[in-house]
């Protein structure tokens, strides 16, 4: 196979007929010691691991796709000759240094000794990912987090912390869940978005950063009744960021079968 190829994988699985082909999505995650581990033997403590939310890996198989668990150490431009499509996933605040924001709010801790610590490499790592995977127009999907980054890529700042208002978008309430009625999304009309979702949609929320400035190319789609931006699309590509996780929605979000469908299109 030349490079520069999409790998074609034949597998059989409920979600797809025998035989078929099947697009490889990749999936961000975090790293961390394993000393964190409660009961872990202590000989182990130093070490660390690489860590993935296996509610994405399922729900990509079970909407067609193949997913593919990435680790900072995988060069992004040459994962970009193989990959049909990525997603960038939920996780620590993006470093202020990214975005122009405050340093002064990030803790002198190892993030691997700390999962809610700001994580420069992981942050380097998902940043180039998103630019060589636009470059590619290979899809791309950012969840919570992964919307951010993808601002971030394309040259947008944050809003560092929401104030308190009328909508609660640091919920308590433990994953899975489809969110509360009083976080509800409102799509443009015409947008991947809406085409997706409807003209609205109750998500469930876990966030206390959010899009200031779009960058580069960059539209808001998707808006909760206070004005913060919830979708954001690249138009003209394969490109959707929400700020809800639509791995943890009860029901089934459209938003992994989107990045799946896309994946496909590139087989």
């Amino acid at each position: 196979m030349g490079v520069g190829a999409i790998l074609r994988v034949p597998v059989s699985t409920e979600s797809a007929t025998p035989g078929t082909l099947r697009p490889l999505i990749g999936i961000t995650g975090r790293r961390f010691r394993l000393g964190l581990v409660d009961g872990l033997d202590k000989r182990y403590g130093h070490l660390f691991a690489d860590a993935f939310m296996s509610d994405f890996s399922d729900r990509i198989a079970r909407a067609g796709g193949i997913p593919v668990n990435l680790p900072y150490d995988a060069d992004p431009e040459a994962l970009c000759h193989w990959l049909g499509g990525v997603v960038i996933t939920g996780g620590q605040d993006v470093h202020p240094a990214c975005w122009g924001g405050d340093p002064s709010v990030v803790r002198d801790v190892d993030p691997r000794d700390d999962p809610m610590v700001h994580d420069p490499d992981r942050d380097e790592f998902e940043i180039a990912l998103v630019r060589a995977a636009l470059a590619r127009r290979i899809p791309v999907l950012g969840v919570c987090r992964g919307l951010q980054i993808l601002n971030v890529a394309l040259g947008g700042t944050l809003i560092a912390d929401l104030p308190p208002g009328a909508v609660e978008h640091l919920s308590v309430s433990p994953p899975l869940t489809d969110g509360a009625d009083d976080h509800k999304v409102t799509f443009e009309p015409g947008s991947i978005a809406e085409r997706l979702f409807g003209a609205s949609a109750v998500t469930n929320s876990w966030h206390h950063q959010a899009v200031d400035r779009c960058g580069t190319g960059l539209v808001v789609t998707g808006r909760a009744a206070d004005g913060v931006v919830e979708a954001v699309e690249l138009p003209g590509a394969a490109v959707l960021g929400v700020q809800w996780h639509p791995e943890w929605m009860e029901r089934d979000d459209p938003a992994l079968s989107w990045i799946v469908a896309e994946g496909n299109q590139r087989i």
